[in-house]
């Protein structure tokens, strides 16, 4: 006999209220399905704070393991698409697109994600994870010129799109 899928005329959360628990406390995937698809955009930065000497030879690109901000670039590109792969309740979109900028400044780098996807639920933490990856990309580049490298202000500063809308970040005192 074949499986029959239960109505799904709201989204079921627990007596909590909480959308990713189920009745029982335990952890799961918040059902989506009835959500309307809608064009959901969301944008992610952070800084990797750089001594003097990794800036110079960022900048000269005579690093041993290659171009770093491209590498972190494509890095982030990489991993906003495998998203549901690393965190657990996240579900599998369909990217209709994601760029991930790269800013070389004197004491950091400055690493913007975008992301943009047609579906039920946000791309935040695909932006998010582009971010962090290309972040990370950086330490692991650079590590043998600064092995104190910082990864600092992870956040989301703008999403679009869903029930919630419009969001935009308050200004923080230094963004780039």
């Amino acid at each position: 006999m074949p499986h029959r899928r239960k109505s799904r005329s709201k989204p079921r959360s627990s007596a909590s209220g909480l959308s990713h628990l189920d009745p029982a406390g335990r952890a799961r995937m918040a059902d989506v399905g009835e959500k309307p698809v809608t064009a959901r955009r969301a944008v992610a930065e952070c800084r990797v704070h750089i001594s003097p000497a990794l800036h110079t030879r960022i900048k000269r690109n005579s690093l041993a393991k290659g171009n770093l901000l491209e590498v972190a670039r494509l890095a982030g590109i990489q991993a906003a698409k495998r998203t549901d792969e690393l965190i657990p309740l996240c579900h599998a979109l369909a990217l209709d697109s994601v760029d991930v900028q790269t800013e070389l400044k004197k004491s950091h780098i400055y690493l913007r994600a975008e992301a943009h996807a047609t579906a039920r639920t946000g791309v935040e933490m695909e932006a998010l994870t582009a971010a962090a990856i290309a972040a990370l990309t950086v330490i692991d580049m650079g590590k043998s010129v600064d092995k104190g490298m910082v990864v600092e202000g992870l956040r989301i500063v703008e999403k679009e799109g869903g029930r919630s809308g419009r969001y935009v970040a308050p200004r923080r005192g230094r963004s780039r």
